[in-house]
């Protein structure tokens, strides 16, 4: 098997975009814990073994308990998260599978406000380009530490 190139030593001019949404996601209203869980749910979603490891980690240290994060794949049917997180959470997955209904979009409507809804998209948005890069270029899970990319 070929070793494939290393994004993040080769890519700095192509990821530096994906960085730049990471830094103006740190300043939204869209609370820094639901973002995480974003990002873990949507990787759970794409199978991206680096962005869980990367993620879980960051959710661990932002406070997250880890019952919540080990029932991320079965959220619907466990009662520890609130309305707004099944709202988003419920978004993540619509707009990973580019099928959101007007039902979801509703739903989310009632939980975010309109700058709210278009930065939880963008988190949604931005984790699905970064699981997809980790998936065609492979990092080691395991390796990363908490607050490695900033």
């Amino acid at each position: 098997m070929e070793k494939r190139l290393n994004v993040f030593e080769k890519g700095q001019s192509a990821l530096k975009s994906l960085f730049g949404a990471g830094g103006y996601l740190k300043k939204s209203p869209v609370e820094t814990q639901l973002q995480e869980l974003v990002d873990v749910r949507v990787s759970q979603i794409n199978g991206c073994a680096y962005c869980l490891d990367m993620h879980y980690k960051e959710a661990r240290a932002k406070g997250e308990t880890e019952q919540r994060l080990y029932g991320l794949n079965t959220w619907r049917e466990t009662p520890y998260y609130s309305d707004r997180e099944r709202a988003a959470l419920e978004w993540a997955e619509a707009v990973t599978k580019c099928d959101v209904s007007d039902a979801v979009y509703s739903q989310a409507k009632a939980q975010f406000s309109d700058e709210e809804l278009i930065d939880l998209t963008l988190v949604i948005t931005n984790i699905n380009t970064w699981n997809r890069f980790n998936i065609a270029f492979p990092n080691t899970p395991g390796t990363y530490t908490v607050g490695q990319f900033g």
